[in-house]
């Protein structure tokens, strides 16, 4: 399995430059499809601009134990892309001098970081009212080292943001790789066993669904429902909420559109989907994403897609709130994932 996800890794390399053109140069509108910003336009909403910053998305290095097949981050154990502890400083420096509520912490798994602990140790002491970690699960069963997440977690008081494609096995493996269910079982065993997702815990555990194929995720309230009843039914397990998110043409996920020629039909199925009452409450507008490196962008599909915000401030070094505050948001045809049907974002749907 590692040795056919290396190699699929090679070919994901080989088209970064062929899918940024594809954004750039409006190949998405297979002549008829309007671009976002046209969309977002006739509206009266672009440009797109940032909101006063709620939520700081720091991500700790590509690195993951996993080779998710729809990964839009593209990360894998050969990822070599780790954030130093100097960048890690001047991230901190910036979470001690603004207002922002929440601090999330992505990856790859984060917590494959080697100064994982000691960031979100530092991090505690500033007083973020949200501390969110977003787990792939297994790595707390990857080896002996990572057996005490679970508490390390709970003294942390850190929300557990864990993905789950689905209550099967089968449909699990075949987008995560073989194994994955199981030890995603177990890990979530391990946190309900110290408390998380229990029903009145403030140790808050959500899972994350994005759907396995070229289709838009069901309605977000049922598929929870559907979650909860299977795995309590089947493994006695419990958590609080689902988050059911759109896959976005970036990436793996576009080498796999494109494969499986179902690119056009999933890219008109997004636009016919667009829905404008969403636009003011994607992401971007209230959300600094923080790549491995401390540069910065307005999501983490933009940073994959090496969009940089519209700003003088470019790293995390030279941050300025004044100068990002109001900046006019990057925007391209990957954008249509987060404003089909109920909308998307990281923190599930979003009206």
């Amino acid at each position: 399995m590692i040795k056919n996800s290396l190699h699929k890794r090679k070919s994901d390399l080989a088209n970064s430059t062929r899918q940024v053109d594809i954004l750039s140069n409006g190949i998405f509108k297979n002549g008829d499809l309007p671009t976002f910003k046209d969309k977002i336009s006739e509206t009266g909403q672009f440009p797109l601009t940032a909101k006063k910053l709620e939520i700081l998305q720091i991500n700790l290095g590509y690195m993951c134990n996993q080779v998710c097949e729809h990964c839009h981050v593209d990360a894998g154990p050969d990822r070599k892309e780790i954030m130093t502890r100097e960048t890690m400083q001047q991230c901190l420096e910036v979470i001690k001098n603004t207002e922002a509520h929440t601090l999330d912490l992505t990856g790859g798994a984060p917590e494959m970081n080697p100064d994982f602990r000691w960031f979100v140790e530092e991090a505690s002491k500033v007083g973020i009212k949200n501390f969110i970690v977003r787990s792939n699960l297994t790595i707390i069963r990857a080896n002996k080292k990572y057996y005490d997440l679970p508490e390390f977690f709970k003294k942390h008081q850190v929300h557990v943001i864990s993905s789950m494609p689905h209550w099967t096995r089968g449909k699990t493996d075949k987008q995560r790789g073989d194994g994955v269910f199981d030890k995603s079982i177990k890990a979530l065993q391990d946190l309900n066993a110290i408390g998380y997702g229990m029903p009145e815990s403030n140790l808050k555990l959500d899972l994350v669904y994005n759907p396995s194929g070229a289709f838009m995720p069901s309605d977000q309230a049922s598929m929870e429902k559907d979650f909860k009843k299977a795995l309590k039914q089947d493994f006695d397990i419990l958590f609080h909420n689902l988050f059911a998110i759109t896959n976005l043409p970036i990436s793996r996920f576009l080498d796999y559109l494109i494969a499986s020629e179902n690119y056009e039909d999933y890219m008109h199925a997004l636009v016919e989907a667009y829905n404008p009452t969403a636009v003011p409450h994607v992401m971007c507008t209230n959300t600094l994403s923080i790549s491995w490196n401390g540069y910065l962008y307005d999501c983490d599909f933009n940073q994959m897609l090496e969009l940089p915000v519209n700003s003088k401030v470019k790293h995390i070094s030279e941050y300025n709130e004044n100068l990002l505050e109001g900046r006019n948001i990057s925007i391209s045809q990957h954008c249509y994932g987060c404003t089909a049907g109920a909308g998307s974002s990281c923190q599930g749907n979003i009206t």
